[in-house]
């Protein structure tokens, strides 16, 4: 379930905005602030199974959109590649600490900083 519930998050981030307000609603108050089926009626005042089939109908359209456009597949394979090389990096830099180049590491830490600024900008996908 917790998977699923990464999953829809991811999807939402990207295609959110492509649901109708009330399917937003929805699937906001039920994966992000996990909210009961019922309390989810109350607030946007439909029966409990009118939430699930919102929800059902949302989901639907978010696997849709991403069997389509792959936005979230692509995010994916593009951070572990930046997390990737973070990773080479390590390794260059462990070597050129021994042969005590600071010229070399001074850059290294460079490119490493900028690395870690686009994963975090990445990881704020509205």
């Amino acid at each position: 379930m917790f998977e699923k519930v990464v999953e829809i998050g991811y999807m939402f981030d990207f295609y959110g905005k492509l649901l109708s307000k009330k399917q937003r609603s929805a699937i906001e108050l039920y994966y992000i602030h996990d909210l009961s089926l019922s309390e989810i009626g109350e607030q946007l005042k439909i029966s409990r199974q009118g939430v699930y089939d919102t929800l059902k109908r949302a989901e639907k359209k978010l696997y849709n959109f991403e069997e389509k456009l792959r936005l979230v597949d692509k995010f994916k394979q593009k951070n572990a590649k930046v997390k990737s090389i973070l990773n080479h990096l390590e390794v260059i830099n462990k070597e050129i600490e021994k042969c005590n180049r600071l010229d070399l590491q001074k850059s290294v830490k460079e490119i490493e900083k900028i690395i870690s600024d686009i994963l975090e900008s990445s990881q704020e996908v509205k």
